[in-house]
């Protein structure tokens, strides 16, 4: 989960000189596509722009997003103990295929890959290799960086790769990945499904919400999944759910983790809940508007698991688990890896313990993130859902 501070675009930093200027070069393209589009392009295509078009996309730039020092936290960047936890599910896939791979998707800074690594030698099972998908140049160096810093013996193991797999037989790892795919914003009124897209508003200089008719597939999955007896707003993310599928078709043996926030289909689309979920995060802090700053905001919504687990089960797999990421954690022995630390009230266990106390409480990543397994495999020993298993809610 984005660990950031919620607020008002008026308690933003404002972002320096050359920060506005790219940006104004993203709001550029962004125009450029709008009017070469009719006036019109979905959300979804703004997303995709804003975020990855390259040299200019907030993930296909140069600029830091992931640490302290860029606009959100993720658990490993937290903790080397998520990775290491994480890797004792990881080794019980492993156990039950031949290939033994790991393929992580959007590997961040590289810190979730070099925990997992070394918690995976130090119980002598490390994989047979550890593939990365990465589009962004930028983040792969910073890849490699960590992994050469913290992980040098293993370096030997790791590849990136430009695509997903055609076969793999082993685990793969999507860590907040489902909720940086674009996402189709959907809203029902008087019975009817309207796609909210993005124009242009010349008169006012900036990008403006226009609604026009829902093509038939969105509009089908609308009716299917919205409260069917008000007017309501929330994403769709077809795009997401062809990558498990796409996942589920590469996977010959093992299983997948998704790890990310979100709900089941009953709560994400809770008659409450009618105006979605989407969220942009700059410098640690979150606000709603995706038209502030394109390209220097992350844009994000949270995911639809039962859409996930059903793509899944569509593409041939089965449903290993779903729980929040504290009893997953907890499951996988997390606080035995704490105290193996240190004695209580050494220095080392104390600065261990306060970001795993973030990692498992509930107002914090505890709750909020949910861990989904989609197995190929039987047999797999699934230890993160020994205290909690919520399968039965997708």
């Amino acid at each position: 989960m984005r660990r950031t501070a919620h607020g008002t675009v008026a308690d933003l930093p404002v972002p320096d000189t050359a920060a506005r200027a790219h940006s104004e070069r993203v709001v550029a393209a962004l125009r450029a596509d709008i009017r070469a589009s009719d006036g019109w392009i979905s959300f979804a295509r703004y997303m995709e722009l804003a975020l990855y078009a390259p040299g200019l996309g907030y993930y296909a730039a140069g600029a830091t997003k992931l640490g302290q020092d860029g606009d959100f936290v993720t658990a490993p960047e937290m903790s080397p103990l998520f990775g290491a936890a994480l890797a004792v599910q990881l080794s019980a896939i492993l156990d039950v295929t031949i290939g033994r791979d790991i393929v992580e998707l959007g590997a961040g800074t590289g810190r979730l890959a070099a925990d997992v690594l070394n918690a995976l030698a130090a119980a002598d099972a490390l994989p047979a290799r550890y593939r990365i998908l990465e589009t962004s140049p930028d983040l792969r160096e910073r890849q490699r960086a960590t992994l050469a810093r913290d992980a040098s013996a293993h370096m030997p193991r790791v590849e990136w790769v430009d695509t997903l797999p055609a076969a793999i037989d082993g685990a793969v790892i999507a860590n907040e990945v489902l909720d940086a795919i674009p996402v189709h914003l959907v809203r029902t009124h008087g019975g009817a499904a309207f796609e909210r897209g993005v124009g242009w508003d010349a008169d006012a200089c900036r990008f403006e919400w226009v609604d026009q008719p829902a093509g038939h597939r969105l509009a089908a999955l609308a009716s299917q999944r919205f409260p069917g007896d008000m007017d309501y707003l929330s994403e769709l993310n077809p795009a997401a759910e062809a990558l498990v599928r796409s996942i589920g078709s590469s996977l010959e043996g093992g299983a997948a983790l998704f790890i990310d926030y979100g709900f089941a289909a009953a709560e994400y689309y809770h008659p409450q809940r009618s105006q979605g979920t989407l969220m942009c995060h700059y410098r640690h802090r979150a606000h709603a508007d995706p038209f502030l700053w394109p390209g220097l905001n992350d844009v994000t919504a949270h995911v639809d698991f039962t859409a996930i687990a059903e793509a899944g089960v569509a593409a041939g797999l089965h449903v290993g688990g779903f729980a929040p990421q504290a009893p997953f954690l907890m499951s996988c022995g997390v606080l035995d890896l704490l105290a193996a630390v240190g004695p209580p009230d050494s220095a080392a266990y104390l600065e261990a313990a306060a970001p795993v106390q973030r990692l498992l409480s509930p107002a914090e990543m505890g709750e909020f993130l949910k861990v989904l397994a989609l197995a190929r495999s039987d047999g797999i020993e699934w230890k993160g859902y020994a205290l909690v298993d919520r399968s039965g809610r997708l």
